[in-house]
């Protein structure tokens, strides 16, 4: 008998052994990428060390009269930036003059009569590629004599440039203009934060100065002619002196601003598909989107009833009102009644409560504003059925309880006031302008993003008369305080003393309709006004003025209806709009 053994690879197997040789095979690539990157940069950097150095060693051969950038600050042979090809790389190399004040010659400011005492000289050279990179190389070139030192004319500005904690800023953007034209005479990016600027001028001169950098704010001086009494103002430069002005700058940050009410409004409703939302039912049928008397071969029951699960709203403020639709034949009836809880029994409201509830209600919507929520935290919605011809039912087809919350609602449209601490002087009757301070509107979505905004605290506020009133902030502290570089999200929680809050439903299931259009009017006000509903199906018109509106919606797939509603105080509507068929 022979007996044959057959020996192979499982997949799993060849799977762990593609795995295995992956690793290996991933991890000297990488060894590989990362030593072609040294190698690359290495080299780079040899290169462009050797380029400074070359530059670095030229400028110490060239007059010091001849130190200065060409057609630039200060002035001399230098070209402000070239690019050199070398290995088939591009080098850029960037040249930077700058004047240096310094004590190192034994004479210090204000009785140096020649403040220029040498030049700061940088270079940096740059180059592209996968693997970019720079070296920056520095010295400095001093005068051979005093007489040479002194034959630098014109007065010297120093422009240091501060952030929010009093550090210097790195390569802020330095600009020195002249205040009538805004022609810019000189500017410059130093690394160190601050600048010496020699500026030639046969009579005293004034300067407008500018500290700036891409995501930072902006900080400058200002003339007379702009403001009364500046809070930095154009510093005046004078010959063979040293004129110093600071200036402060730091990231820039923003508000995110949402406007809202102090309520809104939450809703039960049953549209009867199932009984999940009943607590108990004798003598009724619910299915299907309807209640009716349950049927026995070819006769109706005479009576029966229908009570909803608990209401047990969260965060209600106030209740609000009892709507229901039905259909009731001649010699039926359906009367509602409303229920709370006393101890461990339902019992129903008394008449001194909510009037016409012993009897039971037939018409809808019944108000239950007068509700306290503090007897009444939690009730039940009771509908009594009856027929006195058995051959036809009443037909319950939904209800529902509305109420308000202290959940807030988004406020469209809102418009509010920002204004900083921060001031640039003080106008002709002495009152303080400030840097930042701009009336702001919110968008359709409640929302606002106020950007480019500077370090200060901040207040919020509303005109004095408005129709919209300011009544809390979170935070709720004012001023607010902003640091730089931040984003930080505000709610202002505002109120009027009319308002309407509309929920769009649709009639058979009740399910709120997104996106309907609501269109709110009064002509006699000149009011006009068309808002679109949100995934709830909620629309806020605020701020109104008591009276009757015309009030159109509109929603693809469903019948245009036109209503009107009055409107007084904090209002509440439901509108239930029919499918075309």
């Amino acid at each position: 008998m022979v007996n044959f053994s057959k020996k192979g690879f499982t997949l799993i197997e060849v799977l762990i052994g593609i795995s295995l040789t992956l690793i290996v095979f991933l991890g000297i690539f990488g060894a590989y990428q990362l030593a072609l990157k040294v190698i690359i940069q290495t080299r780079n950097k040899v290169v462009a060390t050797a380029i400074a150095n070359g530059e670095i060693e030229k400028i110490r051969n060239l007059p010091y009269n001849s130190v200065g950038i060409s057609n630039g600050f200060p002035g001399g042979n230098l070209l402000a930036s070239s690019v050199i090809r070398q290995n088939s790389t591009d080098y850029t190399i960037e040249r930077t003059v700058d004047y240096a004040v310094d004590a190192i010659d034994g004479i210090v400011f204000p009785d140096d009569d020649c403040p220029n005492d040498y030049k700061k000289v940088e270079i940096k050279v740059s180059w592209p590629g996968r693997f970019t990179g720079q070296v920056v190389l520095a010295t400095d070139i001093s005068p051979a004599s005093l007489v040479e030192e002194c034959s630098e004319t014109g007065g010297i500005l120093e422009v240091l440039v501060f952030d929010a904690t009093g550090l210097m800023v790195p390569s802020p953007l330095i600009e020195i203009k002249d205040p009538l034209t805004e022609e810019t005479i000189k500017s410059a990016t130093p690394l160190s934060g601050k600048h010496y600027f020699s500026l030639t001028s046969l009579t005293p001169s004034s300067y407008k100065v500018i500290a700036s950098k891409i995501g930072y704010s902006l900080e400058r001086s200002f003339g007379e002619d702009e403001i009364t009494i500046p809070e930095i103002p154009h510093p005046l430069v004078i010959e063979g002196k040293l004129t110093s002005i600071s200036l402060s700058i730091d990231h820039q940050s923003s508000f995110d601003v949402i406007t809202l009410s102090l309520w809104g409004s939450e809703l039960f409703k049953d549209s009867f598909s199932d009984q999940s939302k009943i607590s108990e039912i004798s003598g009724l049928l619910a299915a299907a989107g309807e209640v009716t008397l349950v049927k026995i071969e070819t006769e109706y029951q005479s009576s029966g009833y229908l009570i909803s699960e608990t209401i047990t709203p969260a965060n209600i403020i106030s209740w609000d009102e009892i709507s229901f639709s039905a259909e009731k034949p001649e010699s039926t009836q359906i009367l509602y009644q409303v229920f709370y809880l006393e101890g461990e029994a339902w019992q129903l409201i008394s008449n001194q409560d909510l009037p016409g509830n012993q009897v039971g209600f037939e018409v809808s919507p019944i108000s239950l504003k007068n509700l306290s929520v503090l007897n009444y935290p939690e009730l039940r919605i009771k509908a009594n059925f009856s027929t006195q011809d058995l051959t036809v039912t009443p037909t319950l087809f939904d209800w529902q309880a509305s109420w308000k919350t202290s959940e807030p609602t988004i406020i469209p449209g809102a418009s509010f006031n920002l204004k900083g601490e921060k001031i640039i002087g003080l106008d002709s009757q002495e009152q303080e302008v400030f840097k930042y301070s701009q009336g702001l509107i919110s968008n359709a979505s409640g929302s606002s993003v106020i950007s480019d905004l500077e370090w200060d605290n901040y207040h919020f506020s509303t005109d004095p008369g408005a129709s919209l009133d300011l009544i809390a902030t979170d935070p709720e502290v004012q001023p607010i305080s902003l640091a730089p570089g931040t984003n930080l999200p505000i709610s202002l929680y505002m109120k009027a003393e009319t308002s309407l809050l509309l929920t769009i439903e649709d009639n058979l299931t009740l399910e709120p309709i997104f996106a309907a259009r609501a269109k709110l009017s009064n002509s006699e006000l000149g009011y006009d006004a068309i808002l679109s509903t949100n995934e709830s199906g909620q629309a806020y018109f605020i701020p109104l003025t008591t009276a009757t509106y015309n009030l159109e919606i509109q929603a693809p797939g469903y019948l245009t209806t036109t209503t009107q509603v009055f409107v007084s105080g904090d209002q509440i509507e439901i509108i239930r709009l029919e499918q075309i068929e």
